[in-house]
């Protein structure tokens, strides 16, 4: 069985990247929607429109 006498090679990492100063104060924002989506508010006006209809369809003779 051979020894290795050799020392190993040290792994060296490489220098991280500096930290985005923005993106800490973006975290803070408090950011959100400003209002509903077009597809939710015409997907919200198709459901109410078959709710109207089926109440109609119930009622007729």
């Amino acid at each position: 069985m051979a020894q290795f006498t050799a020392p190993r090679p040290r792994l060296t990492l490489a220098p991280s990247k500096p930290r985005n100063p923005f993106v800490a104060m973006s975290h803070g924002r408090a950011a959100g929607r400003h209002g509903p989506t077009t597809g939710g508010r015409r997907q919200q006006e198709l459901q109410a429109l078959k709710r109207e209809l089926q109440r109609h369809d119930d009622f007729s003779p």
